[in-house]
């Protein structure tokens, strides 16, 4: 074991050598070749076969290299071996059954994004920010993502063992959710005090933009004159329904773009025929909105045509596909970013409320995680100060000391509060 191990060192060594010759003949004065930073590596991957207090795993240190890559690029990425990827090809469509959750890399470990409202992962009471630490008692930690997710599908009735950390309680827990075919809610809206409209959009499965515009329909109907569009901890879904929603809302502009490196520039641009509301709207936000909500809340925002009430959203809108790899395996990784109207990346800068208000403290380790369900009712302004805030914003207008626009800036850790559920 040990010649083998300095067999395939002295062999990808001299691979690497004669990548950084031939990258030196190609290097220009000012350019940036891959070949520059594979030196580094190289010499990082000599230091520790060398000085490493014991034999380490070339293997296990390779793959860890090439998930730390990804991770650091996208948060979203996958590295599948040639045996992981034929197991994802098999089964990405022929598991019918899943828990609901949707993952991205956060510290190492999966973090959760949201879930599907009313989903098993959803009514265990897993919310973002929380981290999967073992699924089936293998750890997550290097895990692909990709992989994660299959392992997370299967057949209807089947169950799935997990171990979650959480900011709520102190220890992991372990929950055994059990497998269901997703079914997405409808949407909900209401009528709120002094011809106010409330709009609940939970997820962008398709046809929810259509649905969004009945239920607009039936608000102008009952004389509503403002409404509030809550975007909270809506993360499932599509780009494409982002845009449609974004467009009920907008009768001309650009509601978003996507570019990449060998992507061509596609725009979604306001078609008015699709307007539907042209009174005064109120966006709410929070850390659990992603994907087409992000867009259709930066799309709302650049156009100036209205307030972000709320907390920073999550940033995730890319276009992702599987790179295939010669030795039979795939990075699943974006090719391209969809862009706000000002030009934002939105995975990079997220969406930044124009008025902040952080939702409530989580739960504390006391009380009940999964709570029974409640009949369905009205929101009220006074137990949720998110939405209390957005009618006053609707209703008086932007506070004056609030910022007129927030500095888009990268994500930067854990934000000061735990988002809780929409309404009580």
């Amino acid at each position: 074991m040990h010649r083998r191990v300095k067999a395939f060192t002295l062999a990808f060594s001299t691979c690497l050598a004669a990548l950084l010759l031939v990258g030196a003949v190609l290097d220009k004065p000012g350019s940036d070749v891959p070949y520059r930073h594979l030196g580094v590596f190289t010499e990082v991957l000599h230091r520790i076969k060398s000085d490493y207090v014991e034999e380490p795993d070339l293997k296990s240190v390779t793959l860890g290299a090439i998930n730390g890559l990804l991770q650091a690029i996208d948060p979203f990425a996958s590295y599948l071996n040639a045996e992981q990827y034929k197991e994802y090809l098999r089964n990405r469509d022929a598991l019918q059954g899943d828990v609901g959750l949707l993952l991205s890399w956060k510290y190492g470990y999966l973090g959760v994004v949201g879930t599907v409202p009313g989903s098993p992962a959803a009514r265990a009471g897993l919310m973002t920010g929380d981290m999967v630490e073992s699924i089936r008692g293998i750890s997550t930690r290097d895990m692909p993502l990709a992989y994660a997710e299959m392992l997370l599908r299967g057949k209807p009735g089947s169950t799935i063992e997990i171990s979650v950390l959480s900011l709520r309680q102190q220890e992991p827990r372990k929950l055994t959710l059990t497998r269901e075919v997703i079914k997405f809610p409808p949407l909900k809206f209401s009528l709120l005090p002094d011809q106010i409209g409330y709009l609940q959009v939970n997820s962008l499965a398709p046809g929810k933009a259509a649905e969004a515009a009945a239920a607009l329909r039936e608000l102008l109907k009952q004389g509503v004159e403002r409404l509030v569009l809550d975007l909270r901890n809506c993360a499932a879904g599509s780009i494409e329904e982002g845009v449609a929603l974004a467009n009920l809302f907008l009768e001309k502009g650009l509601i978003a773009y996507v570019e990449g490196q060998r992507y061509s520039r596609q725009e979604f641009r306001a078609e008015p025929e699709r307007a539907v509301w042209r009174l005064p709207v109120v966006v709410i936000t929070n850390r659990g909105t992603a994907g087409g909500a992000e867009v259709a809340a930066a799309a709302l925002l650049d156009n100036k045509r209205a307030e972000i009430v709320g907390e920073p959203t999550y940033g995730n809108a890319a276009v992702r596909r599987a790179v295939n790899l010669e030795d039979g395996g795939a990075i699943i990784l974006a090719v391209a970013k969809y862009y706000s109207p000002a030009g934002k990346a939105i995975q990079d800068t997220r969406v930044l409320p124009t008025v902040q208000v952080f939702e409530s403290e989580p739960i504390s380790e006391s009380e009940e995680v999964e709570a029974p369900a409640e009949p369905e009712r009205a929101p009220k302004p006074d137990e949720d100060r998110l939405l209390e805030k957005a009618i006053e914003v609707l209703t008086k207008g932007k506070p004056p000391a609030t910022p007129t626009a927030w500095q888009l800036a990268p994500r930067q850790g854990p934000q000061p509060a735990k988002s809780g559920e929409a309404h009580p």
